[in-house]
């Protein structure tokens, strides 16, 4: 049993994969050829944004829009703890401080309620709050309504991590149109994924998606060699653009299929165990599917089971960013943020993909009942 199957989902469109790949092999376009300006099309279109700009991987869809913005020393970009290291990585690329906001227990994205206590921690610490990124965790969306709020009182951007999320809803708006700008990764293990790294940013405003082009490819002006802004090598190659241009045509069927095995996983799931909470108008792209044990030495005792049959497991995120020796020095503690220390503790996942049979389905969920 694969945790995440792309060798079936390649046996669906290989042959139209390998005529794309083709084609960029015959005009020999393979940085900025047609096909990526073809992709950033489709996605505007699908997401439902005047703008996309691709780019080499999920980590620069977030590190770019920072360096749009002048993010640096003396700010504070406020975020979840319970994500992985890119979302805090690239506020302190940049200088500034990454400052935590503590999870809900039952989405397990970033809590609107604590907030406000951000905004008192950066100014005790002589930090200027500056920006907000929401993560998307494992294909849900965050609460954009009340974040936005939030935002619009303190005069914040807000950044969306969609990363995972792409694919998801909330009040009928696809993830990649929340907050002034928002980020996707096509990393391969991800809903739209290619066969390489890759990312994507979106926003409608059309004086910053001129800026992040401009910062994409080492901040040009009129042509690459008229550099008017510091920036980096940020580009999206043309075959995994090609690669993406195939798999999106796809993507709704999976995301259909996705939606179809974790409502069964739900509904059969044993009653010690719970499972992120999807509210009402929201729908989540189930980039993976995690479950909660009862304790951690539960959680250890169901790694051992699924090992013993052969089913992958995974955990994220075992250690919260606060916790990781990297953060240190922002002198966070042990209990500082206690739903996602809790959370981390117990959470695991199984397999999740588009094709994971009904057999499949069935073991899985008997194991878990022996457990």
């Amino acid at each position: 049993m694969q945790f995440i199957d792309l060798k079936t989902q390649q046996i669906q469109i290989r042959d139209n994969i390998k005529a794309r790949i083709d084609k960029v092999l015959s005009h020999g376009k393979f940085i900025m050829g047609p096909e990526v300006l073809e992709l950033e099309s489709v996605l505007a279109k699908y997401v439902g944004v005047k703008y996309c700009i691709s780019c080499s991987s999920g980590t620069d869809a977030l590190l770019i829009p920072l360096m749009a913005k002048n993010i640096g020393p003396g700010d504070a970009v406020l975020t979840t703890p319970f994500t992985y290291i890119a979302t805090g990585e690239v506020i302190s690329l940049l200088g500034a401080t990454p400052i935590f906001c503590d999870i809900c227990p039952k989405t397990f994205n970033i809590d609107p309620n604590k907030l406000e206590s951000t905004i008192d921690d950066a100014k005790s610490n002589n930090l200027k709050p500056r920006a907000i990124i929401p993560v998307d965790l494992f294909g849900l969306p965050s609460n954009y309504d009340k974040i936005e709020k939030f935002a619009k009182k303190h005069k914040l951007f807000v950044l969306e991590d969609a990363a995972q999320g792409f694919g998801g809803k909330f009040m009928g708006n696809n993830a990649g149109s929340f907050g002034q700008i928002a980020s996707t990764s096509f990393f391969p293990a991800k809903p739209l994924g290619c066969y390489g790294d890759g990312g994507a940013i979106f926003t409608d405003d059309e004086k910053l998606a001129e800026i992040i082009k401009s910062i994409r490819i080492h901040g040009m002006g009129a042509d690459k060699y008229d550099n008017v802004r510091i920036g980096l090598n940020g580009r999206l190659d043309t075959i995994q653009a090609a690669i993406l241009l195939e798999k999106i045509k796809i993507f709704n069927t999976e995301l259909k299929n996705r939606n179809k095995i974790a409502k069964y996983f739900i509904n059969k799931m044993p009653k010690k165990f719970s499972t992120q909470f999807v509210p009402k108008n929201f729908s989540s792209s189930w980039a993976q599917f995690y479950i909660l044990s009862e304790t951690n030495s539960h959680r250890d005792e169901i790694i051992k089971s699924f090992k013993k049959n052969g089913i992958p497991i995974m955990i994220y995120y075992a250690v919260p960013l606060h916790r990781q020796k990297v953060f240190s020095s922002l002198n966070y503690k042990k209990g500082s943020f206690p739903i996602s220390e809790d959370i981390a503790s117990r959470i695991f996942s199984v397999p999740m993909h588009p094709y994971l049979s009904k057999e499949s389905q069935d073991l899985i969920l008997n194991i878990l009942e022996k457990c």
